[in-house]
């Protein structure tokens, strides 16, 4: 979606953070910005001395329908103003700096950022500037600093970049996805009855056929196959096409004419 074409129905999930963007300089990297916040759930976003004005066509373009965020953005004169009525403050700092500060990860800032909210207490996250990211006198205002464990040779990256790792990390620390699930789609995991039932099936083809006549290795080969068919989630129609497979294979060869 480009340009304001209405946007996706984005509305603020509760006590979440604001966005601080101190001086950014393009307003392309403001729409992407606000495309990255959507995805992880955040929505305020304040604009401090945004370098070209505001607002600028340039910004929904690049927002892929996160439009409401771009809407409701404030723009500011000064730092001060943009958090005068937070309660905590954190700002993201690229580099070391000089300054005695606690610093997080950005998945410890997230979970401080979590426990503040849930406290009833407005938050936000300063991001700097593009070029040269926040200065002393800004991160002075924050109560502690972010700072992403990225490779140490090479640590770029862009506005929209930083400002999508906090939102991923704001949204993980409550998300209850399981780590791992099997997309089952219309079908569902076989019941170890269902299993046996095919094991069944499977090993009265084989001795029919003779590839378990040798008595004394039988049980070992069977239970290699039991353990072939149970190391993963075999799903019921996986067994039915396996049924089908053993019951073709069983059939006597046709010929063609």
């Amino acid at each position: 979606m480009t340009g304001r074409d209405g946007g996706a129905p984005l509305e603020p999930l509760g006590n979440t953070p604001v966005v601080i963007l101190v001086r950014p300089q393009m307003a392309e990297n403001i729409g992407t910005t606000a495309r990255a916040m959507a995805n992880g759930g955040l929505f305020h976003l304040r604009l401090v001395s945004p370098r070209d004005g505001w607002p600028q066509d340039r910004a929904w373009r690049t927002a892929s329908g996160a439009d409401r965020i771009l809407e409701a953005a404030t723009v500011h004169e000064s730092v001060d103003d943009a958090i005068a009525d937070l309660h905590h403050v954190y700002a993201t700092c690229p580099r070391p700096r000089h300054i005695v500060k606690t610093v997080m990860t950005a998945r410890g800032g997230a979970a401080e950022l979590h426990a503040a909210t849930q406290r009833g207490l407005k938050v936000g996250l300063m991001f700097g500037p593009e070029r040269a990211g926040l200065d002393n006198e800004d991160m002075a205002r924050a109560d502690a600093l972010i700072r992403y464990p990225l490779n140490p040779t090479f640590m770029s990256l862009n506005l929209a970049q930083a400002v999508m790792i906090m939102a991923y990390e704001w949204w993980m620390a409550t998300d209850a996805t399981p780590p791992r699930t099997l997309m089952t789609n219309e079908t569902h995991v076989a019941t170890k009855g269902e299993l046996e039932n095919f094991m069944s099936h499977l090993v009265r083809e084989l001795d029919g056929c003779g590839f378990l006549r040798n008595e004394q290795k039988r049980p070992g080969m069977v239970r290699n196959l039991r353990h072939f068919f149970t190391r993963g989630e075999v799903t019921e129609q996986e067994l039915r096409t396996l049924h089908g497979v053993v019951r073709e294979l069983a059939n006597p060869r046709r010929t063609q004419d």
